[in-house]
């Protein structure tokens, strides 16, 4: 099959430009590739400076976009549009809600092709959003599970949440995560931050507001007023950094306010994006992962860390709570005192985490596997 990728911001996977969707966006077309099928995904032009015309075997065109917080996604999903009329693709699959209020077009004027949309997140509660860009978001999902042949949902959650509240039946297949991973963790690459194995609690997200990591850092706070700096007084008896690792995304401001909230700590670190084998460290080294968001679809750095074998402590919206399905711990969304009650519990009892990375570990394994997600989403397109 000829199959275009439309929505992501870039392919490959470029530090900073990019989240979730970009990840999912280039383990599906990689693999597609190695399963024989020709593959072409859109990159935002204003974003790459190296322009590559291939990677991994997935051929990459560069197209034009507005580059303004509210026109960035749609004006490049147009321009792709345009551009993917005049090719000759079996299939286009949009990611994203956003991106497929413009799926109408090869469906009227390219109805050869079968035209596929992903459904990642709900993405007008994110409250980076004004009201218009909420509003149309909003059309967005509508758009998502009524213009193309088929729509695919990557939680149970939004499956659920679309036969609610517009009566269709979306397909499930979830995100995925790498289990290409070294049994044996190394540090070389976090020293420099002054992390080391179990040393440190540790996030990973873009820093924008809904993925909550303002009630971390609160929380982390409390338990240095509460504890001091004496670590014979901390629970688990260690002073246990909190690593936070992520960039803005049209979001400077709330960095700022991170930063700002953070000041006087000495054991809170921002260590910027980060990605390949200094990311790889950070999971694997981690006493405990921590996602305090309000929203998501189905977090890619929540099963990362579970594949590396990673304590897990996520907020408790359902889609946080499907990605972990009992093998990890959770606190009420947005309440510091819980989350802070339950980080204290975790450091105090170092067995309980083991036995809950471990466990996490097999569900991962069993569940989120990216062989078989791709499997799943091939057979959707042979449909």
């Amino acid at each position: 099959m000829k199959i275009a990728l439309i929505g992501q911001k870039t392919m490959p996977f470029i530090g900073g430009k990019g989240g979730g969707v970009e990840k999912h966006v280039e383990e599906l077309a990689t693999r597609l590739v190695a399963r024989g099928h020709e593959v072409t995904a859109y990159s935002r032009d204003y974003l790459v400076e190296d322009k590559i015309k291939e990677f991994k075997g997935v051929k990459i065109i560069y197209t034009p976009s507005i580059p303004t917080k509210n026109l960035d996604t749609i004006s490049h999903v147009f321009f792709s549009t345009i551009h993917a009329l005049f090719q000759d693709f079996d299939v286009i699959h949009y990611h994203g809600v956003g991106p497929s209020t413009l799926a109408w077009i090869p469906r009227v004027f390219k109805p050869r092709a079968k035209v596929v949309v992903t459904f990642h997140s709900i993405d007008r509660f994110h409250k980076k959003w004004g009201a218009f860009a909420r509003w149309y978001l909003g059309l967005g999902e509508w758009t998502a599970v009524h213009f193309p042949h088929v729509c695919i949902a990557v939680s149970r959650s939004i499956q659920e949440y679309c036969r609610h509240n517009y009566n269709k039946e979306l397909i499930y297949i979830p995100n995925g995560t790498d289990l290409r991973k070294t049994s044996e963790a190394h540090d070389n690459r976090i020293r420099r931050f002054g992390l080391a194995k179990d040393n440190y609690i540790l996030t990973v997200a873009r820093l924008i507001k809904h993925k909550g990591i303002h009630y971390l850092i609160e929380a982390y706070k409390k338990m240095e007023r509460t504890h001091g700096t004496d670590p014979s007084k901390w629970p688990g008896g260690q002073v246990r950094k909190l690593a936070i690792v992520g960039a803005p995304s049209y979001t400077d401001d709330y960095l700022d306010y991170l930063k700002k909230l953070a000041a006087g700590s000495p054991n809170i670190i921002f260590v910027g994006f980060q990605q390949g084998e200094t990311l790889a460290q950070l999971f694997a080294n981690a006493y405990l992962y921590v996602h305090p968001s309000e929203a998501e679809g189905l977090s890619i750095t929540i099963l990362e860390a579970m594949s590396y074998g990673t304590c897990v402590l996520v907020s408790n919206i359902p889609e946080n709570l499907e990605s972990i399905d009992h093998a990890g711990f959770i606190f009420e969304t947005k309440n510091v005192n819980d989350l802070y009650e339950m980080m204290v519990y975790l450091l105090d009892f170092p067995e309980s985490v083991k036995r809950h990375g471990e466990k996490g570990l097999a569900f991962i394994k069993k569940n989120f596997n990216w062989e078989d997600i791709v499997t799943d989403i091939e057979k959707t397109y042979l449909k």
